[in-house]
């Protein structure tokens, strides 16, 4: 069976507006300005920047106002109690899935939150396995978890898919292994000289659809 291998954050699922919505609920509660939404986004940096360094500058800037207890559980359960599956990503997991595709979801972060996020989604029920960069002990683009990965579905690695949003981890991790990928754009230009994607799409559902179509 032909693998297909998925990112989860802003790939699967729309990670930064899950968390905009828990900001906006955190800021709301505390009576904080409504415009420090943008500088805790910008701080976020679509979760790439470190949690304890997102927790760090949170604490110093909201000092006295909020309970550092708040914002941790901002971090670590705002944006996994709040991500929705999209009905179109949705209808195009089952269409591969009923082509013969094994599904496993390759994402970085913390396992507790993405675990919860995959099964806050249905995406247990969806995806064939996943593997965790903390449970791994290795992250994107490294190849150990796309290793990972294909040994959690027991489907062998050579002839994979990559589809993700992230240029550096998703796209070139492919590139380094010899797979195919799907570059996610959510409407950005790419602007890596060094490597190329395979294909290009605007979101989840049409990437998957390209690959399907392609390998026919």
């Amino acid at each position: 069976m032909p693998l297909l291998m998925l990112d989860l954050d802003n790939t699967l699922v729309d990670r930064d507006a899950a968390f905009r919505d828990a900001v906006t609920a955190f800021l709301t509660e505390y009576r904080l300005p409504d415009t420090d939404l943008t500088w805790v986004m910008a701080l976020d940096a679509s979760g790439y920047t470190a949690r304890h360094d997102v927790a760090a500058a949170m604490t110093d800037r909201f000092r006295g106002m909020v309970p550092t207890t708040a914002i941790h559980a901002l971090l670590d359960h705002g944006a996994a109690d709040r991500v929705v599956l999209a009905d179109l990503s949705r209808a195009a997991l089952d269409k591969a899935h009923a082509a013969g595709w094994t599904c496993v979801i390759v994402t970085n972060g913390h396992t507790a939150q993405q675990e919860a996020k995959i099964r806050h989604t249905g995406l247990d029920q969806l995806a064939q396995g996943w593997a965790i960069s903390e449970a791994v002990g290795h992250k994107k683009p490294e190849p150990e978890i796309f290793h990972a990965a294909a040994d959690a579905v027991g489907v062998p690695l050579a002839g994979a898919w990559v589809i993700g949003d992230s240029p550096h981890a998703d796209i070139a991790g492919a590139n380094a292994l010899g797979l195919r990928s799907v570059w996610v754009s959510n409407r950005q230009p790419w602007a890596q000289d060094s490597y190329q994607p395979t294909h290009v799409a605007e979101d989840v559902a049409t990437a998957i659809d390209y690959v399907i179509t392609a390998a026919r």
